[in-house]
């Protein structure tokens, strides 16, 4: 008894001990960062954002869920990830520190430029093999054995190459490996900035088989990733994507950079809820409203910019005057305020039926039935009516209706 106590208390001990570590870590870089600045001219790390958020978000969920689920390896994997991203923050910044803004203040700094050259494989591997094992902490199956061993594979092997090769200090700046050798950074552009791309669109795949095998709660735990992956997409796509491939304006930047830093928990929060279960059953909501309410946003942004170009080239051709900027937006603002209900009833009503038509079919039911409820006098009728309604919502193998004889005919019964 005491020796499984002293366990049970052992392994959140461990978790929470891991999440202590990464924030130390944490807050050690942003000291250093802080430094840095400092001293005008000096490189600041490229991925400090990154690395901080990857710390604090993905070691507190791996605490919680080691903490409460220790048999699934997700939540310990989730802390040695976050754990990773601490450590390569810390010695990017100790390094850029002690070499480059105050060369005599600190030791080892090529020590710490050399861990910083390396962890980037053991991120990669440890996040393939957290998506790879959710939500069961089980494969998908023993078809996906030789998955898990190339993830593993590529971590050895990564941070053999990444040791050794000049281009490995990503983010860095000037701080070059101190112990790189010119043949790897071939090597290493080959298979440690080429392989990840496979490994991640086959642990995709593999969520996938999964979601299409699962039922009941393991479909919605992924439900909960998937939604949490999509919006990690589109914020990326926002951020990077959109600007490097056209002309934006500061504000589309500015937002992009926002929608990055809002959709950065969304990976490890969808984990941690479905994996302690927390409401789980929510995610259709949430993407319900998300399909109807992003659709709506995307078409009333369209009338507004559309309504305002048109209504500006008509005043125009109008009145041959250049522009009147502060009409044309107030009466396309009182447009689009007209056209928000009817536009979100639409909406609505085009998603339950293309995307929840079981819902909605059950729902026009009930409806018809509460119709035909209030005209409907004849009993007999009536139980047709409710058989009928239970029928096409719930789909049962098997409905009957019972009905309780009135009072007064049983006791006219009793005293015949």
């Amino acid at each position: 008894m005491s020796g499984g106590t002293t366990s049970a208390r052992a392994v959140p001990r461990l978790a929470w001990s891991l999440w202590a570590l990464s924030l130390a870590l944490t807050g050690f870089a942003l000291l250093l960062l802080v430094l840095n600045l400092n001293h005008p001219g000096v490189h600041v790390y490229d991925y400090w954002l990154e690395n901080t958020l990857g710390a604090l978000l993905f070691s507190t969920v791996g605490a919680i869920v080691g903490s409460r689920r220790s048999e699934n390896p997700v939540g310990w994997l989730l802390c040695l990830y976050g754990l990773a991203n601490a450590v390569g923050h810390f010695s990017s910044q100790y390094a850029i520190y002690a070499l480059l803004a105050r060369s005599d203040a600190l030791p080892a700094g090529e020590a710490r430029a050399w861990i910083s050259s390396w962890i980037l494989p053991p991120i990669i591997g440890l996040q393939v093999l957290t998506f790879l094992l959710f939500p069961t902490g089980r494969l998908p199956g023993r078809r996906w054995r030789w998955l898990a061993w190339l993830t593993l594979a590529f971590l050895v092997a990564g941070v053999i190459i990444s040791a050794f090769s000049f281009g490995a200090n990503a983010g860095l700046g000037p701080v070059q490996n101190p112990l790189g050798i010119e043949g790897f950074s071939r090597i290493y552009g080959g298979i440690v900035l080429t392989l990840p791309t496979f490994l991640y669109a086959a642990v995709a795949f593999s969520l996938f088989v999964r979601l299409r095998r699962a039922g009941g709660v393991e479909r919605q735990q992924i439900k909960w990733f998937a939604y949490a992956v999509v919006a990690t997409v589109v914020g990326i796509t926002v951020a990077y994507a959109i600007p490097e491939t056209i002309d934006t304006p500061l504000w589309f930047d500015w937002l992009g950079y926002a929608l990055v830093v809002a959709t950065t928990p969304a990976i490890p929060v969808s984990i941690g809820i479905a994996i302690l279960r927390y409401r789980l059953y929510d995610i259709d909501r949430i993407i319900n409203r998300t399909l109807v309410y992003g659709a709506l946003t995307v078409t009333l942004g369209l009338l507004y910019f559309g309504g305002v170009t048109a209504a500006q080239e008509l005043l125009r051709a109008l009145t041959s005057q250049e522009q009147q900027p502060q009409l044309v937006v107030v009466a396309s603002t009182l447009v689009i305020a007209a056209l928000f209900n009817p536009l979100r009833r639409r909406m609505q009503e085009f998603v339950d039926r293309r995307f929840y038509r079981s819902k909605y079919d059950a729902r026009k039911v009930l409806e018809a039935f509460s119709s035909r409820l209030r005209d409907e006098t004849d009993l007999d009728s009536l139980e047709g009516e409710i058989t009928s309604a239970v029928r096409e919502t719930l789909r049962p193998a098997h409905a009957s209706l019972w009905l309780r004889e009135r009072a007064s005919s049983f006791s006219e019964g009793v005293r015949t």
